[in-house]
């Protein structure tokens, strides 16, 4: 997952899409019940080995929930460092050419937050990245 140099997440992962792709608990449980129901009786798979795949599901299900929590925490950092620099002046580096003015919005979108800066010669630049600000002053 890329991470702006200020914090803005790129390209969060969707969960929908996620969860789609792999399987879930209910999904892990029902394969689980019907191996149980159709297994040989006269060679029964041994218990330890089930307990160990439903720990093995468990452990991964953890995983994927921590890696979720920590993805869903650096979306709120950016937003709250992005919400932070409305009203304050910032130098910005867009495209090779440095300039001062006031962040007067903030747009949040898939890509991260976008900033709207009001120059002090006048002209609106939109589309500024966390990562292009260079400075910021009260």
């Amino acid at each position: 997952m890329p991470v702006d140099a200020i914090g803005g997440v790129l390209n969060a992962q969707n969960t929908n899409a996620s969860s789609s792709s792999s399987i879930n608990q209910d999904e892990f449980i029902r394969l689980f019940l019907t191996q149980l129901q159709f297994q040989d009786p006269l060679e029964p798979v041994d218990n330890r080995e089930f307990l160990s795949q439903l720990a093995q599901f468990t452990a991964l299900e953890q995983s994927r929930q921590t890696s979720q929590n920590t993805t869903d925490l650096l979306s709120m950092n950016a937003t709250s460092q992005a919400v932070s620099l409305l009203n304050r002046r910032v130098e910005v580096n867009a495209g090779g050419t440095p300039f001062i003015g006031t962040v007067t919005a903030v747009n949040f979108s898939s890509s991260g937050a976008q900033l709207t800066v009001t120059p002090t010669t006048g002209t609106v630049r939109t589309g500024i990245r966390l990562s292009q600000v260079t400075l910021v002053t009260p």
